[in-house]
């Protein structure tokens, strides 16, 4: 029997940790040369900010994938072809009529404080999504069809649903330790900033520091044997630009989401390798198509002509998608259409031609002038109130994208009678105007899991936000009840084609309301030091991404050169944090408060 002990010194622990005074980055360096000589880090450039280290808050897509090495799942996409296979589960079975799903949980499993890892977790994990709204907050959707969880033993877990749930073996959701989180009185506040953050994943979270660096060390005691790197470092920039320089000067390993212009610069830089990947993001322009709250009361300031399905309609026309894939992305990429990128086959969905929208000013003008929206003498339409169609654009100013695509979409839309007011803001602002319901055109997107229902089920009616502003990951607002019905449909559908259908269907529907219009497929471009790293595992194998998986396998599956050990500082030095060639951003000491309200995701976000 696993026995469990010292949840009350646990307690005192956090406590503890909570009024302990912050320790500066520097101090956080001051590790002997022997163990920077002796240990191996990666690290990693980013530009993307945590907007929660709660699993049961968190969306972004740089909060989510540190989820991925804090915690383990019951199960998880492999890295070679991103089929599912076992994590905490060793193994599953299900009743004839799909109803009543059996996992085998590991009996090798430990919490990184030494507790083991039970059934026990697992039902108190989903539990509480259940019984509480805001740990339904970022995966929800996942437990929506739940009608019991229950833990038979330290080794069954038994989940019934009401309606069989296709999605089971992609659940996407982090285990959480009973004994830690069966303590905290409020999910929606609660900031799981209390180091070392205790969890079951490759890697420990032991050091955070809003906006100025992440540190993580290998699990010693993890379940698939420890990592080949002895720390994992996340290291903020403002931007790309600064993180490749960053990357040239060998203050990090490993750098993501690179421009054409900055990949096409390294390829051919000593000591640096690049990888170009199909990637799992789409790119789209996000229009207000009405904001309301889940019981239908309006919030926000959005154009009511962007509530006319025509108006959406001949703003689609009248974008040029093979344009932006060659002035914008530079050939990295390919134009866009349907919901799923085309990396995941089985569900990506191309419009007939017929059906497409394609690149076409007259017919979007015609659409226009036969929806009623005549030209003014300053060429700029107006609705039946005499209100010009004036519509603000928000783009991010991380992202160079933004600001390229907003001035081809600006000039577009002026051809057939939109104003355009282009405003490009930091990531924060952007998510807490959207949020709000207060824009009128966004530049967003979001990766896609290799099961396509998270990312339909957010534009679902009951992913808008509650009536007090929270809850919900809603993409545009997006509230259609056919489209309602066909998600539940796909869900409880187990056929493999005909859940393909289903997913088509929904898929053209969305296409056709024009509420997110899809810009583009976007390759995942990377970089990494290629004289501290041989290789890592990709995803999927080969021809895959090193970062954001849908899984940890990059990171665990890192292979550092000959000789490489070494190579990086045990410790975050005070002049990569402070100075960090004059792009690492610095806010005030201690870890930032974390708010658990809901925040709209952009294209840099969420899954």
């Amino acid at each position: 029997m696993r026995v469990r002990s010292g949840v009350m010194a646990a307690a005192v622990g956090m406590i503890a940790a909570v009024t302990a005074p912050a320790v500066a980055p520097g101090v956080a360096g001051a590790e002997t040369a022997e163990t920077a000589e002796s240990s191996t880090v990666l690290r990693v450039a980013v530009t993307q900010n945590i907007d929660s280290l709660n699993p049961f808050i968190a969306i972004f897509a740089s909060s989510t994938e540190l989820m991925r090495l804090m915690y383990e799942f019951v199960t998880l996409p492999s890295a070679e072809d991103q089929s599912p296979i076992g994590g905490l589960a060793e193994s599953w079975e299900t009743s004839d009529d799909d109803l009543t799903w059996t996992f085998t949980i590991r009996d090798d499993v430990q919490w990184s404080d030494q507790e083991p890892v039970t059934a026990d977790d697992v039902a108190f994990t989903y539990n509480l999504m259940l019984e509480d709204e805001a740990a339904r907050t970022a995966n929800g959707n996942f437990v929506s069809s739940f009608e019991s969880v229950v833990a038979e033993d330290e080794d069954t877990l038994v989940i019934t649903t009401r309606t069989p749930q296709a999605t089971m073996l992609a659940l996407d959701i982090p285990i959480v330790p009973e004994h830690i989180w069966s303590e905290v009185d409020d999910i929606a506040s609660f900031t799981n900033d209390t180091m070392p953050v205790v969890g079951s994943g490759p890697f420990i979270l032991t050091e955070y520091r809003a906006e100025q660096f992440i540190r993580m060390e290998a699990n010693p005691d993890y379940f698939r044997g420890p990592a080949q790197i002895d720390e994992l470092q996340f290291l903020f920039y403002r931007n790309s630009d600064a993180a490749v320089q960053a990357l040239r000067t060998g203050e990090v390993d490993l750098v993501n989401r690179l421009t054409p212009a900055q990949v096409d610069a390294l390829r051919d830089v000593e000591g640096i390798a690049v990888n170009e990947a199909q990637g799992r993001r789409f790119y789209e322009l996000a229009t207000n198509p009405g904001a309301a709250t889940r019981d239908g009361t309006p919030i926000g300031d959005g154009h009511p002509a962007l509530e006319d399905v025509r108006v959406r309609q001949a703003i689609n026309q009248a974008i040029d998608r093979d344009v932006l894939v060659d002035r914008v992305l530079g050939g990295y990429g390919e134009p866009g259409a349907g919901y799923i990128p085309p990396v995941f086959e089985d569900y990506h969905w191309t419009p007939s031609d017929e059906q497409r929208w394609d690149f076409d000013l007259d017919a979007a003008n015609e659409l226009l002038d036969e929806a009623g929206y005549p030209m003014g003498d300053d060429g700029v339409r107006v609705d039946g109130d005499d209100r010009p169609l004036s519509f603000r654009l928000y783009g991010r100013s991380d992202r160079a994208f933004d600001t390229q695509a907003g001035e081809f979409v600006r000039n577009w839309l002026g051809e057939i009678g939109i104003e355009v007011d282009l405003q490009i803001m930091a990531g924060t602002r952007l998510n807490e105007l959207t949020g709000d319901g207060v824009y009128d055109l966004a530049f967003s997107g979001w990766a896609v899991n290799p099961d396509p229902d998270y990312v339909l089920g957010i534009q679902t009616c009951g992913q808008r936000p509650g009536a007090d502003g929270t809850g919900g990951t809603t993409d545009a607002f997006f509230c259609d009840e056919e489209f309602d019905e066909l998600y539940a449909a796909q869900l409880a559908e187990f056929d493999p084609e005909a859940r393909r259908q289903l997913v088509a269907d929904m898929q053209e529907l969305f296409y056709e309301q024009s509420s997110s219009m899809t810009l583009f497929y976007e390759n995942a471009l990377e970089a990494y030091r290629s004289d501290r790293f041989a290789s890592f595992q990709v995803q999927p194998d080969p021809g895959g991404v090193i970062r954001e998986q849908n899984g940890y396998w990059g990171y665990y599956g890192a292979q550092p050169a000959d000789g490489a050990a070494g190579g990086g500082e045990g410790g975050v030095s005070t002049g990569m944090v402070l100075a960090g060639i004059g792009a690492v951003v610095v806010l005030g000491g201690g870890a930032a408060v974390l708010i658990a309200r809901r925040r709209r995701a952009t294209a840099d976000d969420r899954e």
